[in-house]
């Protein structure tokens, strides 16, 4: 049975477990229009459609997480997490069902050159057309084990982390952004003020070179208001600065945990993505008891996620009380 915990142990669960969470909810629907959704909107956990895949399933997304959760238990070591991601590719590891059903194209390219040798950090894709969502939707497992490390340490296993396969400096920066988000609201700030500190921080963070240059793709985000835009202008897609927007516009103007990753996932496009970033932050947020149970023991494997998750909160909660 999956218990409550501690407020510290609560955020960290409830980001890993509203990450999973938000996959699974969006996998039968992944690559529907909003339209569909609005006229048939995702109200509970699904199965089959899109992936002909059945409820509780969770996609790349989730494996990738998990992989990543596995390895930073004792320490960081890309070369590491990036074996256990051809593991998952090659062998089935962590996957829901034992096959990999769904995996982007950039991350394919940057695992076969991880199982032929290619050293960890130069592996992904460095073009400025590949920066899709794929290192953004699994990089939260690293905010929350550095979350008390200087921002800089922080930063700098969230560009490797992407570097894995999203190589290029906007995808590296897209992951910078959201872990700054992630580690305000661990440290107990409103989604608002978290976004608010996170842009102000990551400014200022990448005002240099080699990332200012960058900066510009960020506008809508460092405006400090993509919580205002309406609806339409938000995109969910496949583009990783699209999801990092999306993912804040449903946290700000939500509520709930429920309410957040739902908006997530009726926004239709890339559900699965969406849904696992919008709800990581939304578990983090909101925490454990927020997440409806019944998601939760729906999944795919819960148990064994459930002690994996266990084994790495207890270990993230005890760096942070010997840091402090």
């Amino acid at each position: 049975m999956i218990m409550e915990n501690k407020p510290l142990e609560g955020r960290i669960l409830g980001g890993l477990w509203g990450a999973i969470v938000g996959d699974a909810l969006g996998v039968p629907v992944e690559f529907t229009s909003r339209e569909e959704r609005k006229r048939d909107p995702v109200t509970d956990l699904r199965g089959f459609g899109a992936h002909h895949q059945p409820p509780g399933t969770w996609s790349d997304d989730s494996s990738l997480t998990l992989c990543t959760v596995e390895s930073l238990i004792d320490r960081f070591d890309l070369n590491d997490i990036g074996q256990r991601f051809v593991s998952w590719y090659l062998e089935g590891y962590w996957t829901p069902w034992g096959k990999v059903f769904d995996i982007g194209g950039t991350t394919r390219r940057a695992i076969d050159r991880l199982a032929q040798g290619v050293d960890s950090e130069q592996a992904g894709d460095n073009d400025v057309d590949c920066n899709g969502n794929g290192s953004l939707m699994r990089v939260l497992p690293v905010s929350l084990r550095f979350a008390d490390a200087p921002m800089n340490e922080l930063l700098s296993c969230a560009h490797l982390t992407s570097s894995l396969t999203h190589r290029h400096l906007r995808s590296q920066m897209a992951c910078g952004f959201y872990c700054l988000i992630a580690v305000s609201l661990l440290h107990g700030l409103a989604p608002l003020d978290a976004y608010t500190y996170a842009i102000e921080t990551g400014a200022e963070a990448y005002g240099r070179l080699p990332h200012a240059p960058e900066l510009r793709h960020f506008d809508n985000l460092l405006s400090g208001s993509i919580h205002q835009l309406p609806e339409f202008r938000i995109n969910s897609g496949f583009y990783v600065i699209d999801t990092l927007e999306a993912s804040l516009w449903c946290l700000i103007n939500s509520s709930s945990f429920e309410e957040a990753v739902l908006k997530a996932v009726n926004l239709g496009g890339d559900t699965d993505t969406t849904g696992c970033v919008t709800g990581g932050l939304a578990g983090i947020y909101y925490g454990i008891g927020s997440i409806p149970r019944n998601w939760m023991e729906q999944l795919a494997r819960a148990r064994e996620i459930e002690i994996l998750f266990a084994h790495f909160s207890n270990k993230a909660a005890g760096f942070k009380i010997a840091e402090k």
